[in-house]
């Protein structure tokens, strides 16, 4: 069954029967991403009971010691529970990664880029309901380092795009590793629009970007970021 499965290992259906309705989070329709938040709240209620029955039952067993008590079908069964939980909500359910490595073909890519989607097009929400700064920067970096076909290249420079025309938010300054992963004419005419906006947050992190484009060794460090956003608050001024 699928749901014995790890997600590494999972195909396309019974990713879409755990996650599907999460698509309703990236929804144009107001009406469409309340019903997705409303399933997300009762997906994450699900994950917190099971996982205070994990805990209990590892308290009621914790007497047999280690080699017996992680044979316990009960406590078994109670950590089964919550990792069933875990996999139909977010951010657990985009937890892991292929076996093999193969992002670009891995069945759980779709809802790493909603994911991250999520949080580009509607950050309010996504930071009310589902905050995991850690699993953000995680999950940008390993769709930096994935093979890049035409659909990951087209989905990645959308959210490149979105992210440089916001005010600046935590780990955002990782998207640099996805510019540089998917670094193209179409990429860099997007960016030079932004930086030429009336925005100034626009002009700010598209001019960054540009900057570290046409300097593939400098490092994207906090320093770096810090030295750039200096030199353009000193050019307003």
């Amino acid at each position: 069954m699928a749901e014995e499965a790890g997600t590494d290992t999972d195909d396309a259906c019974a990713w879409a029967e755990r996650l599907g309705w999460a698509f309703g989070l990236i929804a144009e329709d107001p009406a469409a991403r309340g019903a997705a938040l409303v399933h997300l709240a009762e997906a994450q209620r699900k994950v917190t009971d099971a996982l205070a029955r994990s805990k209990e039952m590892w308290l009621l067993t914790r007497p047999l010691g280690a080699d017996e008590q992680y044979r316990e079908p009960a406590f078994l069964q109670a950590r089964r529970r919550h990792q069933q939980a875990q996999r139909r909500s977010l951010p657990d359910g985009v937890w892991g990664g292929p076996v093999d490595g193969d992002l670009a073909t891995w069945p759980g890519l779709p809802y790493v880029l909603l994911f991250l989607e999520w949080e580009a097009r509607y950050p309010l929400e996504w930071t009310q309901h589902a905050k995991a700064w850690g699993t953000k920067q995680s999950l940008i970096r390993k769709v930096a380092r994935a093979r890049q076909e035409e659909a990951i290249k087209a989905k990645l420079t959308d959210l490149v795009e979105i992210v440089v025309h916001r005010a600046y938010r935590c780990k955002d300054r990782e998207y640099v590793r996805v510019a540089r992963a998917v670094d193209s004419a179409d990429l860099r005419g997007r960016l030079d629009r932004a930086a030429d906006s009336g925005s100034p947050w626009a002009r700010c992190h598209a001019g960054y970007v540009l900057w570290l484009l046409d300097r593939p060794d400098l490092p994207n460090t906090r320093r770096v970021w810090q030295t750039w956003v200096a030199g353009e608050a000193a050019a307003l001024l």
